[in-house]
């Protein structure tokens, strides 16, 4: 127990480390990290999917196909209105799905299924960390970027991950969705969702380009909807009968393990500040 709290540990600080320096580093390297963060994702998706009879679906093509997803949302960033740079990833997505028409697989509709899901449930989420991380300016002609957007909603995922486990195994009596995930409890969530908050009125302090009810709301949407995200993961982690869903962050799972909360949080911050927007 005590050497896979210290490879837990290792591991984790490491992970850290890697995710908050590539958000810091510039657009350069955060388009390069989590591009490779999609593609190692799908990979990983497409491997634990293809372990069900008669499913087979193309993993390189789905990498390919999500790794230009990101940087089509990466470029449309930093040169707004240039959406003809997605017309190459539409030609992957119809050709994963007439391909199906010619391997007479034994389960193509499953494996089209499958093939979009890895788009739209990780490929699209990772790609939409750029709509935080690129702000256009007022001309619309040009934009910035700024890192403190996509790092807040990892650091809220941090918080409300340790909140919850501490307040928990503390405090833990009613079952979240015991059916899913026996070990969450309300009062968990409930403690994730206060050092969330507390962590917001710190980020609104420092970064005060967001107003901090927006800053509080951005930090519970993140709570919310990364719950549910880890929800979801364990969903399809028990539909498939798997414990992890790989094993390339050793004492931590696969990628899906790590980034499951992000995942849905993700496209409701996005949501949610662009609502934000329209009262502005």
């Amino acid at each position: 127990m005590k050497n896979n709290f210290i490879q837990r540990t290792i591991t984790g600080i490491i992970f850290v480390a890697v995710l908050v320096g590539g958000i810091l580093g510039g657009p350069v390297s955060f388009s390069i990290l989590f591009a490779l963060i999609t593609a190692l994702t799908i990979r990983e998706f497409g491997t634990i999917v293809s372990k069900q009879d008669g499913v087979q679906i193309n993993k390189s093509i789905c990498m390919l196909a999500g790794v230009f997803l990101f940087f089509g949302f990466a470029y449309i960033g930093i040169a707004p209105g240039q959406n003809e740079i997605l017309i190459p990833y539409l030609f992957l997505i119809i050709y994963l799905m007439i391909a199906e028409l010619y391997l007479k697989r034994k389960n193509p509709l499953h494996n089209i299924a499958y093939t979009m899901m890895s788009q739209m449930y990780i490929a699209l989420p990772f790609a939409a960390l750029n709509i935080l991380a690129f702000h256009t300016s007022l001309t619309g002609s040009a934009s910035e970027y700024n890192p403190i957007l996509p790092l807040s909603i990892f650091v809220f995922t941090w918080i409300n991950d340790t909140g919850a486990y501490c307040t928990g195994v503390l405090f833990g009596k009613h079952r979240l969705f015991e059916r899913i995930s026996p070990k969450k409890s309300w009062e968990g969530s409930i403690g994730g969702g206060v050092f969330s908050t507390i962590a917001a009125v710190i980020m609104a302090h420092f970064f005060p380009f967001m107003p901090l009810g927006v800053w509080i709301g951005l930090g519970l949407t993140v709570v919310v909807f990364g719950t549910w995200g880890d929800l979801t993961e364990s969903l399809l982690k028990r539909t498939l009968g798997i414990k992890d869903s790989g094993n390339i962050l050793p004492g931590h799972g696969g990628m899906l393990d790590r980034f499951d909360s992000t995942l849905m949080a993700v496209p409701a911050s996005v949501i949610y500040l662009y609502v934000i927007s329209l009262f502005k």
